[in-house]
Parts: C-alpha cells; structure tokens; sequence
C-alpha cells in the first residue's frame, strides 16, 4: 500500500435502501431519455439501429461509470467485474470507460467517516492513536482504506467499509443485472440466475471483515515458508465487521515493474502464477479478485505484498479435478480431448458444440498450439488475441449458443483470465508448461465424493 491512488471525488455514499433505488432510477431514466434522443435522430437520417447500438453509447458508458463510482458498493463490483473479465468482448469505448471503476473511486467525507468509526470504536475512537489520516490512502468498491498509528507505535492500514453497502448488495445486483438486460447484452433466453446468487453470495462475504481477516490469517499460515510473499498481519483488537485494521506493508503497485529489466518482471509474474497453481491444486483455497491493486511489489527485498482477501473461495474437490483434467488434455495438445474436457467442466455444453463446431475448434487449435509448448511463453505478444475474439463473436452473435458456466469455475477463470492480463501489462516471458507439468505431478488427483 502507498499514497499513490487515483482519485474520484469526496462524495457521500448513499446508504438508505431509497436513495440508492432512486440513483438506479436515475441512471434508467437517463439512459432511456439517450436512446429516444439517438434512435430519433439515426431513424431521421435513414439509419436502423439496434437496441444495443443505443443503450452502448459513451455518453451512456459514461453515465453508468459515474453513477456505479457514486453508489460504490455492490454496484461498483459489478461494473469493475464487467469490464475485466469482458475486456476483449465489449466495445473500446465501453471498456475504456467502465475500466475507470478500477483506478478510481469516490471516498466518504470526513463527517460521513468519523459517524462510521464512532458506531464501530466508539466516541473516543481517537484515543486509540497517535494519529489517523483521515485521507484515504485507497478507495474501492466496498470500502476505503487509511493510514494510521497506533500509541504502541504500530503502523496500520485500516480498511473502513462504507455504510449501508453491506444492506444493499442484493438490490444493487439485482438493478446492475437489470441494467444489463435493458441494453439488450443478455438475451432473455440466457438463464442468469444461478450466477446472480452466486454473485450476492460472494460480495456478502467480502463485506464481511471479520471473515476477510481470518482468512488473510490463514493465508500467511499457507505461506509461512514462502519467502517471496507478503501477507499483512491482522490486528485482532481493531477489526470488526466494518473495520480491517492490520499492519501497513509498503510496496508499489505491481503494474510498475513494467519498467524493471526483464529477469524481475518474469521472476515476480511466475512466482504470481506458481500461487495460482498451488491455490488451485494444493490449498484448494483461492482469492479470486485478480485486481491489479490486490498486489504490490517491495524492492528492498524483493516480495510480492498480497492484499484483500474478501475474495477468497474453497475450491471444490470436483471442480479441482475438472481442471486438472483439462489441463491434462491441454499438454496433450489434442483437440477432440480439450473439447470433452470443456464439455465435462462446464465451460461449454452441447448446444454451442452442434452449432459452432467450426469456431470452437479454431479457438481450441489456437490455445493448444499456443499454451502447450514447451517453450517461454510471451504474455506481452496477444497476437493471437484479435483471432480467439473474431472466433469469439462468430459464437457470442449466436444467442440460442450462449452458456453460462457453473458460478464456481467462473471465479477461478477470473483470476486466471486477470493474472494473464497482468502478464501482458508486465511484458512477462515464462515457460507455463513446466509450472503447469510441475503442480499436477506435486499434487495427485483429489478424492471427489458423490455429494461433491
């Protein structure tokens, strides 16, 4: 953590359950008043739009970032989940704007933080230090986070959730879902869901503290004998249900070792992909928000500092072997064997098989060809990006082939899917097969049960 944030604006969070239905309301009505307004006038000129052409206008991308960045929440979640994990899918400009939900937010004023901290420490909460910055060294989704010391001396970065997004996280899923359907993404056909209460499932748990800190607690015990990894300590006597106080570790933001030499960029980013690995594979335990800002990098002596663990998930022994077998059939390189695989797993079913057969085997070619040679692999060269997209939306214009995978493998693809874009940022260059080979000969098969 460092005082680098970019920043939003010092704006109250809405709390009340009907100041919050009343900024979705807003944003629909604006979003509504902007597609009469351009269907009128591409109509007048001649034109036929879509649906979808009008509600993803940058004007209304725009909309949509700022009102998310004001709600923050489980609202803002949503959006910086969006366009992460469909960065190579949605529009430029609609990425473009929605990727500003993940570099900056709004943070509480200071009446708005003291009323937060004197219902969780009490009126003489400032007793307790011999100084608290009341400007947030970063600000998030859920909450914001801040600089202090306590009168023993210890310096701690102290998480402060904002209010009332603990209360509103089913409402503004169920609102952000609906905004989607509005802008025609979603087909009606498309069954959503199990993935929207999987998702409230999940971002309940991150806004629970207290759960976040015991698992930030087990993490360090997994990685005790792991020099290269940071993990802050949890102080036990300041963390509650809205409040994570645990100690500050200095470090830069990992995007920075973009400008070191090439040895430390590869070095950091396969020791970030030997976590995934052991995560899937050893601890069946997983964080699964692979925001850049989750991890920074301390020089001095060369570690990675890993933060928030709200994220983090127990991987299904069924779900470990799924991977471990399509893992298996990707080193094989064979392409009948990656498709029964996927099939297996969930990530596709037999509809997309019948009717883009052609395109899923390109895409397969592509992958295996790329991902099992034994050779380095360069995260930085995505030349073969722009042709899994092409492939991509050849199936995605086919919505009676869109699937949605069990919620549960797809929080491990976001961390998969974010941990290589972290690769490409970094310009990084490592061999994935040994790391890959390397993990499933360490760790066997697991035993899976009927109930699992």
């Amino acid at each position: 953590m460092s005082d680098d944030t970019k920043w939003g604006r010092q704006r109250a969070v809405p709390s009340g359950r009907l100041s919050r239905m009343a900024s979705f309301g807003g944003l629909a009505a604006g979003v509504a008043g902007s597609v009469l307004g351009q269907g009128a006038k591409r109509f007048a000129a001649g034109e036929m739009p879509t649906l979808d052409e009008l509600v993803l206008t940058a004007s209304n991308a725009q909309r949509l970032t700022e009102r998310l960045s004001h709600l923050r929440g489980a609202a803002m979640k949503m959006g910086q989940m969006i366009s992460m994990d469909a960065g190579d899918i949605l529009p430029a400009e609609l990425t473009q704007i929605l990727s500003a939900l993940r570099d900056k937010a709004n943070f509480m004023p200071a009446r708005q933080l003291d009323k937060v901290l004197k219902e969780e420490w009490g009126a003489d909460w400032r007793g307790q230090f011999k100084w608290f910055n009341p400007r947030p060294i970063a600000a998030a989704s859920i909450g914001q986070v801040h600089k202090a010391m306590t009168r023993e001396g210890e310096l701690l970065a102290i998480k402060v959730q904002y209010p009332g997004v603990a209360h509103s996280i089913d409402s503004d899923v169920d609102n952000v879902a609906s905004l989607l359907r509005l802008s025609g993404l979603l087909p009606k056909e498309l069954d959503i869901a199990p993935l929207l209460a999987a998702a409230k499932q999940q971002l309940q748990e991150e806004a629970d503290y207290v759960r976040e800190g015991d698992q930030m607690r087990k993490f360090a015990e997994r990685l005790a004998g792991d020099a290269g990894f940071v993990v802050p300590l949890l102080h036990d006597g300041l963390t509650g249900p809205r409040i994570l106080a645990m100690s500050f570790e200095e470090g830069a933001p990992i995007e920075t070792l973009a400008g070191e030499p090439a040895n430390i960029r590869n070095a950091v980013f396969e020791r970030l992909v030997r976590l995934v690995a052991r995560e899937l594979f050893e601890f069946g335990v997983m964080q699964t928000d692979p925001n850049f800002a989750n991890f920074r990098y301390r020089q001095s002596d060369d570690k990675i500092i890993l933060l928030d663990f709200g994220a983090t998930r127990d991987v299904a022994p069924h779900v470990q072997l799924a991977y471990r077998n399509l893992l298996m059939a990707g080193l094989s390189a064979d392409p009948d064997r990656i498709l029964a695989e996927s099939l297996n797993a969930g990530f596709i079913n037999q509809t997309v098989i019948d009717r883009q057969r052609e395109s899923l085997d390109t895409m397969i070619n592509i992958i295996a060809s790329e991902m099992s040679a034994d050779a380095p692999f360069d995260f930085g060269d995505r030349s073969f990006v722009p042709l899994l997209r092409e492939e991509g939306m050849a199936i995605a214009q086919d919505k009676k082939s869109w699937h949605l995978p069990p919620a549960e493998t797809l929080f491990i693809q976001r961390k998969v899917s974010g941990t290589a874009l972290l690769g490409a940022k970094l310009q990084a260059v490592i061999n994935v097969r040994t790391i890959v080979e390397e993990a499933l000969a360490k760790h066997p098969n697991p035993s899976v049960s009927q109930s699992d």
